[in-house]
Order: C-alpha cells, then structure tokens, then sequence
C-alpha cells in the first residue's frame, strides 16, 4: 500500500496521481468512494461518502449526523440536504478531503466520468448492451386516487410522464397511449414490483435504472426545476 492506495483492490478509473492523499479512498467493482462535504455558514460542515461509477453515475451517503439515513443522494441534492445557503452549485459547493486541504470538487478528476456521459447525452445510466434504461413509474390520479403506470423507454415517453407528475390535476383519462378509466382496476401489488431494470426483474432501484437527468428525460423547452438544473449542470 503506498499513500493509502490499495493497489490490489478496486477498479482503475483513475490514475495513483490522481487519488493520491484523497481522504477516504476505497475501491470497488464498478466505482471509487471518497470522503465529501458540503459548507453551510449556519449550519457548518455536512459530510458524506461520494461515490464515483464508471458510467458518470455520482452517489452520496450523508453522515452529517450519527442518525442521518439519506443515502443515495446526488450531489445537487445532498448540497440542498446541508442546508448551503447558494446551492444549485454543487460541482464547486460540495469539496473532497486532498493532502488534507477542502478542495471543490470540480477541481478534481473526480468528474471526467460525469462529464463525459453528460456531453454524450447518455443520461450516465446504462443498462447491460448500452441500452438507456428507465424504470417505469407510477403517477396517482386525482379523482381515483389509483396509481397508473407509465413506461420510460422514449424520449416522448418520458415526456408524457413528466407533464404527468407535474399536473396536481392529473387523471386517467388524460394518459394517451391508453385507454384507462377511474373505473379500471388499479394494478395488483404484486405485478407493480416489476419495474423494467434489466439488472433484476423486481429491483427497487438500482444505479442501472434509476436515472438523475439526461437529455431523454429532462427538456429544454420546460420551465420546471428539474430540467433548468440540468441544463445548467450540463452547460456548467
């Protein structure tokens, strides 16, 4: 072991040069972790494990506080999760422990992976075969109050879900593709585990299926909050 490397474990996504005195280091199968944080003025220091996938995917576990339980956090939403008082700048707001000194996470290696799936437009999530997977989602209807699947598989796919879950007012009869009724059957429980990850059949997400924002299912012509921070993350 040299500089706290192990160079028997672990994937190569990065060069020694790179990681060396980076706090935290630990390899896995498919991905680097580090020691993270994030500054509030308020509140002070939140820190977390940030994970780093070979396809660009970017995961925090917050440990702010010995009974925290948010995990799985993307980095704009552990920034927002630290209570940082100008957030939407999570690349220069959320910091690495390097030789021992809080240094911005875009002036590290950290991000090439992230960046590169980005320009891509590969949504930094990809099954097995390279496919672009989202798992179905489900949308309640607001007079039946039943849950209606929706499948993620294209781009106007996922762009009928997304003015779904943004209309309060959504119902039944407003899905498109199908004809469903407030009188139809809701799915049965044991037929909505099955959410088309094509890593395991009833998977409850998983880095394969569940997407954080890609050019298929975020747009340039909506005003939401979710695709004006994708944009500015993919133009940042």
């Amino acid at each position: 072991m040299e500089n706290g490397i192990d160079k028997e474990s672990g994937s190569m996504l990065f060069s020694e040069e790179e990681l060396i005195e980076v706090s935290g280091l630990k390899k896995g199968g498919d991905f680097v972790e580090v020691t993270c944080g994030c500054t509030s003025h308020r509140y002070g220091d939140a820190v977390g494990k940030l994970r780093v996938f070979s396809n660009g995917h970017l995961e925090i576990t917050c440990e702010c506080t010995p009974g925290c339980n948010e995990d799985k956090l993307t980095p704009a939403a552990f920034e927002k999760h630290s209570g940082r008082e100008t957030a939407r700048k999570w690349k220069n707001n959320v910091w690495l422990i390097v030789k021992g000194e809080k240094v911005p996470l875009s002036k590290t290696a950290f991000l090439k992976y992230y960046n590169q799936a980005s320009k891509n437009g590969n949504g930094i999530h990809k099954a097995h075969g390279g496919r672009v997977c989202h798992r179905d989602e489900f949308v309640c209807c607001n007079r039946c109050k039943k849950e209606r699947r929706f499948r993620l598989r294209t781009k106007e796919e996922c762009r009928i879900h997304h003015d779904a879950l943004a209309d309060v007012n959504w119902k039944c009869s407003d899905i498109l593709y199908d004809r469903i009724t407030c009188d139809d059957d809701e799915e049965r429980a044991s037929r909505r585990v099955y959410r088309g990850c094509f890593r395991s059949p009833t998977c409850k997400g998983c880095t394969s299926c569940v997407c954080f924002g890609c050019e298929i299912c975020r747009f340039t012509d909506c005003s939401c909050q979710t695709c004006i921070d994708f944009i500015r993350n993919a133009e940042a």
